[in-house]
This record gives structure tokens, C-alpha cells and sequence, in this order.
């Protein structure tokens, strides 16, 4: 069994770059999930989502006690997110591990190129 201070600070990661950036923190849990508490590829992907989802209402509440959130803005990605959501964790399953860790990849890359580019 590994041991519980690996998870507490991935978690933590995860919070802070969640918190920091308003989102990310997945593309930190995984890799970290994977890779140092050794969770297994597809249960890390779906530990993530089920981690971030807290994380983001803290992250939310807190951003708007700030008076940070445009609501009438949010709303339209909330429902497609939502429905994206839906589908594609009724999906997941079917879907081979080698082209969720390509779509990962990319999305991790497109990303660091829109960070790194200001786009």
C-alpha cells in the first residue's frame, strides 16, 4: 500500500495549480497519480476527475467571495461541459488507453503552447 502522504501531496498540487491557474490541476494529478503512487493509468484518469470536481467548487467559492466569476458568461460552458462530460464518461470504457493518453497529451501541449504563446 503506498503510502497516504503521496496522495495528501498530489492532491495538494492539484489544489494549488486548480486554485492558481482556474484549472489544471488534473494535468498535474495524473501524471503524479501514474507515476508516483503507481494507480493505474485508466483509474488515474478517473481519480482525477472525481478529485478535481471538489477542488474546483473550492476553487470557485473562493474566486467568487472575490467577485471573480462571470455567471452569465459561465453558464453556456457549464451545459456543454456537462454534456461533454456525460458522454464521454459513458465512453471511456470503450475507448483504448493508448488514444486517451494521446488526447491527454495533446491537450497538455496545446496548453503549454497557448501559455507559453499568449494565444
Amino acid at each position: 500500500m503506498q503510502e497516504k502522504w503521496k496522495y495528501a501531496v498530489t492532491g495538494g498540487l492539484a489544489g494549488a495549480a486548480n486554485g492558481l491557474f482556474g484549472a489544471g490541476g488534473g494535468m498535474l494529478l495524473v501524471p503524479l497519480l501514474v507515476r508516483w503512487c503507481k494507480v493505474e493509468e485508466r483509474r488515474a484518469f478517473a481519480t482525477s476527475v472525481a478529485v478535481i470536481f471538489p477542488i474546483s467548487v473550492v476553487s470557485a467559492v473562493v474566486y467568487w467571495m472575490h467577485g471573480a466569476i462571470d455567471w452569465r458568461a459561465a453558464l453556456p460552458y457549464l451545459a456543454g461541459g456537462l454534456a461533454g462530460g456525460l458522454i464521454a464518461g459513458k465512453i471511456f470504457r470503450n475507448v483504448k488507453l493508448v488514444w486517451i493518453r494521446r488526447a491527454f497529451g495533446v491537450l497538455i501541449v496545446y496548453g503549454g503552447v497557448r501559455a507559453v504563446l499568449l494565444l
